[in-house]
């Protein structure tokens, strides 16, 4: 019986049109095709193991590090600056612009070291007529106030006790000769230095776009000399410049209102910065010729590896004094351009300082100023 009803069962299977195989046999295969096509792996085209055959992504997708971003190259970026720096990137807030207000009488002095202008400058410029000392001690008729007035802005004085006995603070003069004689130089005459350097700082107040120099043959005790500077209120406008250093540029001293360069002809002192030697910070030609063609622009002292100089103009009489008689050639202004130049082409640089007696005759200003429009590579 049993047997029976299993070939009737298997004989209903195998009858036209009976499926229930058929679709057993179908799920069966499309499971198989499914398990077989789902692949694990980084599906992300954009990284660097992308694998094109996955068809799930795992999660084990890798990345290239990205581009650092370039370092920014700092500077001007101002087209109108005079310091734009086309590769610049990034300002830096460095951007200077040409001044439009003059420096010393010129706009292009503005932006020149202080080294590479030529000033003018009067020799022993207290020691005048009008300061009540006269030839053979006198170097100039007219005083302070004529020089400043006329554009000086450099100017070289000698300090002094009024006598040997009384070496104090209040006896300090400005006097014109030599102390080794056994007696003070201010017997020939004596100018008040409060009253002399409070004139000046009264102009460098007014006029505050202007760098002055004062070049002290020093006999005086350095605290002394200090402490007029201090009464007649110049001392914080001393700058200081360190050995060997660049100069900074009129406008740079004018911004820190560090206008007033002081040289002493002694040794350096610590204590006392301001007062720079003048042998080592600075060198001169010879002074005191007998005639213009025996100037030259050879050091006579000095450091002359140093840009700060001194191109000092006068001659000298039979005596050897100071000869206001051939002033007028000495002080001649196509004579002292064509020296400032033989300067230049020598040691590569403008004289820092045209230093004329009998400033009177001649013109030792416009001379300066046609040395400073002339056009050198350094500018």
């Amino acid at each position: 019986m049993h047997t029976l009803r299993a070939l009737v069962t298997v004989s209903l299977l195998l009858l036209p049109g009976c499926t229930y195989l058929d679709e057993f046999s179908k799920d069966d295969s499309e499971q198989s095709v499914d398990e077989e096509v789902v692949i694990l792996g980084c599906t992300d085209p954009e990284a660097v193991n992308f694998d094109p055959e996955a068809t799930e992504d795992d999660g084990s997708c890798e990345y290239e590090d990205p581009e650092p971003e370039p370092e920014p190259v700092l500077g001007c970026t101002d087209e109108d600056a005079m310091n734009y720096d086309s590769n610049a990137t990034e300002d830096d807030g460095t951007c200077q612009f040409m001044e439009t207000i003059p420096c010393n009488g010129l706009v292009i002095l503005c932006h020149r070291t202080y080294d590479n202008v030529t000033f003018p400058e009067t020799h022993n410029s207290y020691s005048t007529h009008e300061d009540n000392i006269y030839y053979p001690a006198s170097n100039h008729r007219t005083g302070f106030q004529a020089q400043w007035n006329a554009g000086m802005r450099a100017f070289m004085l000698d300090t002094h006790y009024l006598t040997t006995a009384d070496q104090s603070v209040s006896n300090v003069r400005f006097c014109h000769g030599d102390s080794d004689r056994g007696f003070s130089p201010c017997t020939y005459g004596a100018v008040d230095p409060w009253n002399w350097l409070n004139q000046l700082e009264s102009e460098m107040a007014n006029e505050e776009r202007d760098i002055v120099t004062l070049l002290i043959e020093n006999y005086v005790e350095a605290d002394h000399l200090k402490e007029i500077f201090d009464d007649v209120g110049l001392s914080d406008m001393m700058y200081i410049h360190e050995m060997n250093e660049e100069w900074p540029t009129l406008i740079e001293m004018i911004n820190m209102d560090k206008r007033l360069v002081v040289f002493w002809e002694q040794s350096g002192d610590s204590a006392h910065p301001y007062f720079h030697d003048f042998l080592t910070h600075s060198w001169t030609t010879n002074y005191a010729d007998d005639d213009t063609s025996s100037m030259d622009c050879e050091k006579l002292r000095g450091d002359v590896n140093q840009p700060v100089f001194h191109m000092n103009n006068w001659l000298k009489n039979e005596v050897g004094l100071s000869d206001p008689n051939r002033a007028g050639e000495a002080n001649d202004v196509n004579f002292m351009v064509e020296r400032a130049i033989e300067c230049i082409d020598l040691h590569g640089k403008r004289p820092t300082f045209i230093a004329v007696d009998w400033w009177e005759e001649g013109d030792v200003v416009r001379a300066a100023e046609k040395v400073n429009l002339l056009q050198l590579e350094e500018d």
